[in-house]
């Protein structure tokens, strides 16, 4: 990757990944005129429940089967890192990729709860945002305390796109076609996708760094109930 790119972070559980996430993605990355868009599996989210949390390496190979031939990196610099929350994770990243500009891919109803992220504001004053319409949760989205804050950073897809260096904070609204897919419904119908085992070594695909298969554990074993 060279310096000077502009690249959108999508962050998540990806538990799993599915065309939603991809057609969002190319999306941005076509709306923003980015680079690449990096997927950032995130290794737990504090205000998800561990239960029913798929193993990082399970969703990772699924988030690499789904960003397959389109410029989307799938990462979990997270657990390189050791950040857990999204605002240390993004600090961490602008240190270590100095030269890039990045950008915050969040959907509305990321929007409508962002309030409740450690440190919310400090990550609008971190890098721009971009905001996804996302079915069912426009209204949310525009009554939550953060968009209240936010509003006054409002700026136009066109000026953003003309502007040289981004600057923070800013928040950009994007609407595109509405994608019904979510995750918790892909695990509805497909209770249990995560069984599924990935024997391949995996390559981080922003750091290079490996990460490691699964382990498959005997029967008996007590940490397999």
């Amino acid at each position: 990757m060279t310096h000077g790119q502009r690249i959108g972070l999508l962050g998540g559980s990806f538990n799993p990944a599915h065309g939603g996430h991809r057609k969002i993605s190319l999306f941005a990355a076509e709306a923003l005129r980015l680079d690449a868009v990096w997927w950032l599996v995130s290794p737990g989210n504090p205000l998800k429940p561990a239960a029913g949390m798929a193993p990082l390496a399970t969703r990772f190979a699924a988030a690499t089967r789904f960003a397959r031939r389109a410029p989307i990196r799938v990462s979990a610099v997270e657990r390189e890192l050791g950040t857990r929350y999204t605002a240390d994770t993004l600090r961490a990243l602008q240190r270590r990729y100095p030269k890039k500009q990045f950008v915050w891919l969040m959907g509305a109803d990321n929007l409508a709860q962002f309030h409740r992220w450690k440190d919310w504001r400090g990550i609008a004053r971190t890098m721009p945002i971009a905001v996804i319409a996302r079915p069912g949760y426009d209204s949310a989205a525009l009554a939550s305390p953060a968009m209240a804050w936010l509003r006054r950073f409002r700026v136009p897809q066109a000026r953003f796109l003309n502007s040289g260096r981004w600057s923070a904070p800013a928040l950009v609204t994007l609407r595109f076609d509405p994608d019904p897919r979510s995750a918790t419904a892909i695990r509805r119908a497909d209770p249990d996708w995560a069984d599924r085992q990935y024997g391949r070594i995996l390559r981080d695909q922003v750091t290079f760094n490996r990460i490691p298969p699964l382990p498959i554990l005997p029967a008996t074993d007590p940490a397999a109930s």
